[in-house]
């Protein structure tokens, strides 16, 4: 469900690009010191837009070094650390178990059950050092589960839920700009919710899978009912974000949130409108 939050490179300057980059080999890092290099797998630039959007609007002391991986193991690369990025780690972990656990729950993905086990003692003391958010998060998968096994058709309320738990884990601490991170975190998931039901549409229907879009598929202005929820999902997230006062990397988390978020719509709404035009049909 996550990959959709990134940016869109050919707008971006190289040094703008750097940095992201530099803000991105933390969150791995830092995902590797704090929960072993197996949850290096589930990295994720959503959750780096998440560091990158805390570290602008807190201004912590940062550090930046140059070390070799295992992906670049012949070139250094910068490595921009700080609070966020282990917060970060750590919101990475406790997206992708729970992620994994409805993956088990729903489609019974043996690789989702063993990636549970695997990461299992790593997920406790997230339980324990998160409490309030966990919570979050169990019970509103625990409400996207409901809404599922009941055919939801209700995109809003379904897609809530995915907000829902944006929303809490977006709020790192409760002072003045609370309200405006938890609804910025609110609408970013129901954003990411509707499109990864939009992509999947078609894969779900083949397969017999839920998807809420599903009652609408077969209808003429299918396209144009997904864009305009899409548009007015990150019309309320860019609200509330331009109400923050971020000078910091502001160009690029812009870059992120006005276009690089469009990235995977305008390449699947492209592949759709071309498979249309050489006689593909909706099945």
């Amino acid at each position: 469900m996550f990959g959709y939050v990134t940016i869109n490179k050919p707008e971006m300057k190289f040094k703008e690009y750097n940095l992201y980059r530099s803000y991105y080999c933390g969150l791995c890092k830092a995902m590797g010191k704090r929960h072993g290099n197996l949850c290096r797998l589930s990295l994720s630039y959503d959750v780096n837009f998440l560091v990158m959007l805390l570290t602008s609007l807190y201004e912590p002391e940062s550090y930046v070094t140059k070390e070799k991986c295992i992906i670049h193991p012949f070139n250094k690369q910068n490595i921009r650390s700080n609070e966020f990025t282990d917060y970060g780690a750590d919101v990475n972990l406790m997206l992708a178990y729970s992620k994994f656990e409805d993956d088990w729950n729903d489609e019974k993905k043996l690789k989702a059950k063993i990636l549970m086990a695997l990461l299992k003692g790593k997920n406790s003391n997230m339980i324990k050092s998160y409490k309030e958010k966990m919570q979050v998060i169990t019970d509103n998968l625990r409400k996207l589960s409901e809404y599922e096994k009941a055919n939801e058709t209700n995109i809003d309320y379904v897609a809530g839920a995915f907000g829902n738990i944006l929303s809490e884990i977006y709020v790192y601490k409760k002072d003045e700009w609370e309200a405006d991170l938890r609804r910025m975190g609110f609408y970013l998931g129901k954003f990411i919710y509707i499109m990864d039901a939009y992509e999947d549409i078609e894969e779900d229907i083949k397969k017999g899978n839920y998807n809420p879009l599903k009652n609408i598929f077969y209808e003429e202005d299918f396209e144009n009912k997904c864009y305009n929820m899409l548009t007015m999902m990150m019309a309320e997230c860019t609200k509330s974000f331009e109400r923050l006062p971020i000078v910091e990397n502001v160009q690029i988390l812009r870059n992120i949130l006005y276009a690089g978020v469009w990235v995977k719509y305008t390449q699947i709404s492209r592949d759709r409108l071309e498979s249309s035009k050489n006689g593909g049909q909706h099945d």
